[in-house]
């Protein structure tokens, strides 16, 4: 007699253990909160901000660009008088000499009153020709210099003075230095009628073409 043995499955010695939680479960929000990272990059950003622009306490001091004095003209105050010492026609110049006592605003207001004149074509009536025969006027081309010292308002200055600052020596013999010369004048006038844009320029003291000017030089007009 064969004796079956019931075969009956039982439960095993060994529990199954419960599977580990994964990143993601059902009813649960993955990641941090989206208010933590919203948070997170305003904080980011601020110190971002604090660490690489300077607040206002930090920035240097930076001083204002500085501005030219302005010369005050005295409009009570009697014209400036004045006299033609040298007229250089073949260099298209005119030296003039007024009073050592003269202010700066004495010669901004002769320098105007020379182009109120230019402007009304009366010039000749106070300055010799400059460009004679030139079909845009006598003074179509003109370099006014204006000095207090008479001796530099003669052609041997003036004729360094239109040369310029670095005119070669060897060509031109310089009876006076053109740095003395130039810190001698007191106000230039330059009149180029050829030039629509800007026929008119003048200044206290002087500079030359290349930039080279006096300790006194005051672009005006």
């Amino acid at each position: 007699m064969n004796h079956e043995q019931d075969q009956t499955a039982g439960p095993s010695s060994r529990e199954a253990a419960p599977p580990e939680p994964g990143p993601y479960e059902e009813g649960k929000r993955a990641g941090a909160h989206p208010l933590v990272v919203v948070l997170g990059i305003i904080f980011g950003l601020w110190l971002l901000m604090w660490l690489y622009i300077p607040s206002s306490k930090q920035k240097p001091a930076v001083a204002p660009d500085p501005t030219p004095a302005s010369v005050m003209e005295e409009p009570d105050a009697a014209p400036l008088m004045f006299k033609v010492k040298t007229a250089v026609p073949e260099i298209n110049a005119v030296g003039i000499v007024v009073p050592p006592q003269a202010t700066e605003s004495q010669i901004v207001g002769l320098l105007k009153q020379l182009r109120d004149a230019r402007l009304a074509n009366q010039l000749s009536a106070m300055l010799p020709a400059t460009s004679p025969g030139h079909k845009l006027g006598d003074h179509a081309i003109a370099d006014i210099y204006i000095f207090s010292d008479a001796q530099y308002a003669k052609p041997a200055a003036i004729g360094v003075l239109a040369r310029g600052a670095h005119a070669p020596g060897e060509l031109y013999p310089q009876a006076v230095p053109f740095e003395t010369a130039m810190e001698a004048v007191r106000g230039h006038y330059r009149i180029d009628l050829s030039d629509t844009g800007h026929p008119d320029q003048a200044s206290l003291g002087f500079a030359d073409e290349s930039g080279v000017h006096s300790k006194t030089f005051r672009q005006l007009f």
